[in-house]
């Protein structure tokens, strides 16, 4: 794949990983691949705003060549540490030696640390400013977007934003565009990597979106480190991101479950029924057959989680116990939600869940449904009033 113009003076030179189907070791799920972009800014002096990941520093240095020849890099950029971005670093400084290292100064501490080099750096901090002759470069500060190191570079004349990791996707395609790849693939990959990665940080999500926003800086590309380009609408992603920081749901509940032999399935499918009576949209999800990243995109848009186990070894099974870990590490903002579960002695799985999710900060709304052995029809019809119940204390 070849260079990809996108404006006057910027060029892609990324790389797209079409077989990685697991990201930050086996954290994430990634059956669509995914991209590392870098970017080239030609202008009086040329800069490299971030590179790739190191197994693709030849295919990026090709790259720059069908442009211009990498000796004449002036400042390469680095937004963020991590080595799916700076991996190949050490391989384009070879070429240019001389050539300014700008990033944050916990940027230089991190880059340092992973390669062990005395580059010639410059710090910056959030306001500062590198002007390329036509083209100038401002710095944005973004700390825990979502390393500590991590900013954003804005080119001022031409109004696009190069925020790294925010807004991105891991889609890897040959595709570049917003336009030219279905939307519904394009958003649905852009929450699963929120929900993911950035959820912990929605409040400095959230912070850094107002603050551009009384920067009034007009914005008409997105180009991150990850995935696809947003140049059609711009602002959609923007808007994505401002709902998804300040926690607004749509209203829905998942029904979140692990069975041994059926008898919590048999409870789930009528708390199931009972929300659907109430005319509450609801989706029920099998944590061991789906795939963990999946189940974490939709608790980011659902009001209300509730969650069932069969009770084993005095605890839960462990698909659902990964949901839960998930839930406590990555502390969804606004979210209520209760748990059942059916045991044959000891019982404590549906108490457990509760507990953990209240300790991931979940409001509980309804004192957990616990049933011993098979349920019968009395406890059947006691499942779906619990999902009646659930129903209603949303509508409130």
């Amino acid at each position: 794949m070849k260079a990809v113009k996108i404006i006057d003076g910027l060029y892609w030179v990324g790389a797209v990983d079409y077989d990685v189907r697991l990201f930050h070791g086996f954290h994430l799920t990634t059956p669509r691949g995914t991209t590392y972009n870098a970017y080239l800014i030609i202008d009086d002096r040329i800069a490299l705003v971030d590179t790739v990941y190191g197994p693709f520093a030849g295919e990026m240095i090709e790259k720059i060549r069908e442009v211009i020849d990498p000796k004449k890099i002036d400042y390469v950029i680095a937004n963020h540490v991590e080595t799916d971005h700076s991996g190949a670093i050490k391989d384009i400084l070879k070429y240019c030696p001389r050539a300014k290292v700008f990033c944050t100064q916990r940027g230089q501490e991190g880059l340092f640390k992973h390669y062990f080099e005395n580059w010639n750096f410059q710090t910056v901090k959030t306001g500062e400013t590198l002007s390329l002759g036509k083209k100038t470069l401002q710095f944005f500060e973004a700390p825990y977007l979502h390393w500590p190191d991590s900013m954003f570079t804005y080119i001022q004349e031409d109004a696009v934003l190069l925020p790294n990791d925010a807004f991105g996707q891991h889609y890897g395609t040959s595709e570049r565009f917003d336009d030219e790849v279905p939307e519904y693939v394009l958003m649905s990959e852009a929450q699963k990597y929120y929900a993911n990665i950035l959820t912990p940080f929605s409040v400095l999500v959230a912070k850094k979106l107002q603050e551009i926003k009384e920067m009034n800086l007009p914005i008409k590309i997105i180009a991150p480190s990850h995935g696809i380009i947003w140049r059609k609408n711009p602002q959609k992603i923007i808007t994505a991101y401002q709902q998804w920081a300040n926690g607004q749901n749509d209203g829905s509940v998942l029904v979140i479950y692990d069975s041994m032999w059926k008898s919590t399935e048999s409870i789930a499918r009528q708390i199931l029924e009972g929300i659907l009576s109430e005319n509450i949209p609801v989706k029920l999800i099998r944590s061991a057959v789906t795939d963990r990243c999946e189940v974490v995109k939709d608790i980011l848009t659902a009001r209300a989680l509730v969650i069932g186990s069969s009770t084993v070894n005095r605890g839960v099974l462990p698909s659902v116990s990964s949901i839960l870990d998930e839930l406590e590490g990555l502390r969804f903002r606004n979210k209520v939600g209760t748990a059942f579960g059916s045991y044959g002695w000891s019982g404590e799985g549906p108490g457990l869940i509760a507990e953990r999710m209240k300790k991931a900060g979940l409001e509980i709304i309804a004192e957990p449904l616990k049933i011993k052995w098979v349920p019968d029809e009395p406890e059947l019809k006691a499942s779906y009033q619990f999902g009646q119940k659930i129903g209603q204390l949303l509508k409130k």
